[in-house]
């Protein structure tokens, strides 16, 4: 650790480099789904993303002489050069690190020296075999990946400008206060960079998919599709999906999805693959169209299955009630209902806008179900741990407001969904059981991978999915926990005790202190900072945190995260500082909004209806 301090990270001698090859396609999802066997028309001028633990991880197999046995990650400030990331091989002393786009080796392997070798980019074809196979997508689910944690896999570009912007709604429904009660879906970004964009195009329902280029933001293609929301409060998220490899996956009617190969080229076409039997839904494609309602986002695992909720909102030719569906990367579906998952009266289905996560081996698929809202009644639910691929029950365990011990309320107005742990920890957010008796705050409960209840919750969980962050990244952190969880912590002015001081906040699961509103113990807060807004005036109530899930950036050791004022600020976890902000828009209230981080870095987040691009 001693030469670290000088030092930083790579994955090979520049002489090992290999030139990136093209970008074939396989692991269909259906197996109507045509193969690309050559990348898109034109992808080749924008090399694949690599995630640069992919590329740490990586570095042991292709050249096992120089990086071999246990390892440590960290951070390093070399003068002269700036914060690596890295990685150390004590048995051969040898470093390999990322400084932004770029990669380092040090150590005896080259003479003691600090030596670049190459881009990221430079090893995406090494490291993911590009001829076999379509590099992962840099931005794949809802919360980035399978287990949301929103953490990127590159440097994140400074927050100069608007590169571009593109609407995401074509006729938002204002409320009489200029309010916007809609949930927006995330948009998914491939390893080359294409943005793909989810768009509502009418008043109530009406939805097409938009594949922008990263670049300029340009058009590449665009398709309509034939999705119907399900009966709702606050408009659902209408999301999208990337497989690993490289498909495209839209929800549809019915409970089909459409699925596009080669998403990265401009011309294409959208076929369907539908859980419960394409033969079933063609002989009656009306009747399915009525009454089956995907109701939650896509989540895509490592292995090309994908999972999602679904209502089935009356009798259909195929006897499908409520549950989850997955659908194998060979086009094979399978369902669960909530009956049978959850076996408690009243529950019925899962939970709307709440994704699916999954265990870090793949293995478990957690799901949250509840029942349908009724006036004055508390949506309780349950959270339940599947077999991924055979979706029997594991565990479940009804979610409970930690404060008065009563079922927690489980809205389907959140779009809190589970995030999992490096340790297979899973977390998810609930309202309190009386409206306001935490101040509407909610909780953010903690289990095992188990299910079973552990440790402290966070003392926040409204409409908020929370964020992974590896400890290094707070600098100033001494306790004991490897990874730290960022969520919202807005404090509701004029809800129970609320003061307004809406904040972010940085919170320790394995670490707890006292609640200043029950007085129950809660995860310990490590850093927080508050919005830097007020609604009036030059003091009181600040302006709340505009987010459902915060992008995390561990090679700049900072966080994106959008406001309600309007702004896209950076939270340095280093200085805990706003250290950066752009403005969107002049601001206004609307349902909570995802940020996410492109290939090359730039940033995107939803404001006032809009996706905006941002970078230098």
């Amino acid at each position: 650790m001693k030469k670290l301090v000088h030092v930083v990270a790579a994955v090979a001698a520049s002489a090992l480099l290999v030139a990136c090859g093209g970008g074939a396609q396989d692991g269909r999802l259906a197996a109507s789904a045509s193969r690309a066997k050559q990348a898109a028309p034109g992808a080749q001028a924008t090399a694949p993303m690599l995630d640069y633990i992919a590329a740490l991880d990586w570095a042991p197999t292709a050249y096992p002489q120089y990086f071999s046995g246990a390892s440590s990650d960290g951070y390093a400030d070399i003068a002269g050069y700036g914060t690596f990331y890295y990685r150390y091989w004590p048995a051969q002393g040898n470093y390999v690190g990322i400084l932004g786009d770029d990669v380092y080796v040090y150590g005896p392997m080259n003479g003691n020296t600090v030596q670049r070798v190459g881009a990221l980019a430079d090893f995406a074809c090494r490291v993911y075999d590009c001829v076999a196979s379509a590099p992962p997508p840099a931005w794949a689910n809802f919360g980035r990946d399978e287990r949301h944690t929103a953490r990127s896999g590159v440097a994140t570009q400074s927050l100069d400008r608007i590169t571009w912007s593109t609407p995401v709604d074509l006729q938002p429904q204002y409320t009489s206060t200029g309010a916007l009660l809609i949930h927006y879906g995330s948009p998914v970004v491939t390893a080359r960079n294409t943005v793909i964009v989810p768009v509502k195009t009418g008043a109530t329902d009406g939805f097409r998919i938009e594949a922008h280029a990263g670049g300029d933001g340009s058009l590449l293609w665009s398709a309509d599709s034939d999705y119907v929301l399900p009966a709702h409060h606050w408009t659902p998220s209408y999301n999208i999906a990337l497989t690993p490899g490289g498909l495209l996956l839209a929800p549809g009617a019915g409970g089909k999805l459409m699925v596009r190969s080669a998403p990265d080229a401009a011309q294409g076409a959208m076929q369907n693959v539908v859980f419960y039997g394409q033969a079933a839904y063609d002989a009656n494609p009306a009747a399915f169209n009525q009454t089956i309602f995907i109701n939650t986002p896509l989540t895509t695992d490592t292995r090309g299955n994908v999972y999602f909720g679904f209502i089935a909102a009356g009798a259909n030719p195929a006897g499908l009630t409520s549950g989850l569906a997955r659908i194998g990367p060979d086009g094979q579906g399978s369902w669960v209902s909530a009956a049978a998952a959850v076996g408690q009266a009243g529950i019925v289905k899962v939970a709307t806008n709440s994704a699916p996560a999954l265990s870090p081996d793949g293995s478990t698929v957690y799901v949250t179900f509840n029942g349908d809202p009724v006036p004055f009644v508390t949506q309780r639910g349950y959270l339940v741990a599947l077999d991924s691929l055979t979706l029997a029950v594991k565990h479940k365990v009804l979610l409970t407001d930690p404060q008065s011990g009563t079922p927690a309320r489980v809205s389907d107005d959140s779009t809190a969904s589970p995030t999992v742990g490096p340790d297979g920890r899973v977390f998810f957010g609930v309202l309190e059981t009386v409206f306001g008796a935490h101040n509407a705050r909610g909780w953010l409960l903690q289990f095992s991978p188990q299910l079973v209840p552990t440790l402290s919750p966070g003392a926040f969980g409204w409409d908020d999915t929370a964020s992974v962050i590896p400890a290094a990244m707070v600098p100033s952190y001494t306790g004991p926990s490897s990874y730290l969880l960022a969520v919202k912590y807005n404090n509701y002015a004029g809800t129970g005790t609320g003061d307004g001081d809406n904040r972010i906040a940085v919170i320790d699961p394995g670490v707890s202190e006292p609640d200043p509103i029950s007085g129950i113990p809660v995860m310990k807060v490590v850093l927080a900072i508050s919005g830097p807004t007020f609604e009036s005036g030059t003091s009181g109530p600040v302006k709340e945190w505009c987010i459902n899930t915060m992008a995390v950036d561990p090679l700049t050791r900072s966080i994106l995260v959008n406001s309600e004022d309007g702004v896209l600020y950076r939270w340095d976890l280093v200085t805990n500082t706003l250290s950066q902000g752009i403005r969107l828009t002049e601001g206004l209230g609307e349902a909570y909004t995802p940020t996410a981080i492109g290939a090359d870095g730039k940033v995107y987040a939803v404001n006032n209806a809009r996706l905006y691009s941002v970078g230098r």
